[in-house]
């Protein structure tokens, strides 16, 4: 975990402190969902944990009950969006070359749609 001097640039923390606006749809003394503002699925949240991780890279063995809430709160999520049957996906985009382009971890929940072909198979080069 981070000094909070170097999450002061952290969008992610700003929504979780309340100094940046978002659309809060669920929060609890470890996590708060919020809807993504570019969504790339009808359903696409973002759960993040309030406590500043830059990746899941800085997650240790006592971080274990939290990463399982994050999971859970997602299931629960996907259910509260009736998207549980259908099927949803969840991403952890980890470092540059990973996809993660905010360094606060964050689960992306998106469904609400088949996945196209492409989305599926894309990957490595």
């Amino acid at each position: 975990m981070q000094p909070d001097s170097l999450m002061s640039n952290c969008i992610f923390c700003s929504i979780i402190h309340k100094s940046a606006p978002a659309e809060t749809l669920y929060e609890d003394e470890q996590v708060i969902v919020i809807r993504n503002i570019k969504p790339l699925a009808p359903v696409h949240l973002l759960v993040l944990p309030r406590q500043h991780f830059a990746s899941m890279n800085d997650l240790t063995a006592a971080d274990t009950a939290l990463a399982g809430h994050l999971l859970l709160i997602a299931k629960m999520m996907a259910e509260g969006a009736g998207i549980s049957e259908q099927g949803y996906r969840l991403v952890i985009n980890t470092g540059a070359q990973g996809g993660q382009t905010i360094f606060h971890l964050h689960l992306h929940l998106l469904g609400g749609k088949p996945m196209s072909e492409n989305l599926q198979t894309q990957g490595l080069a």
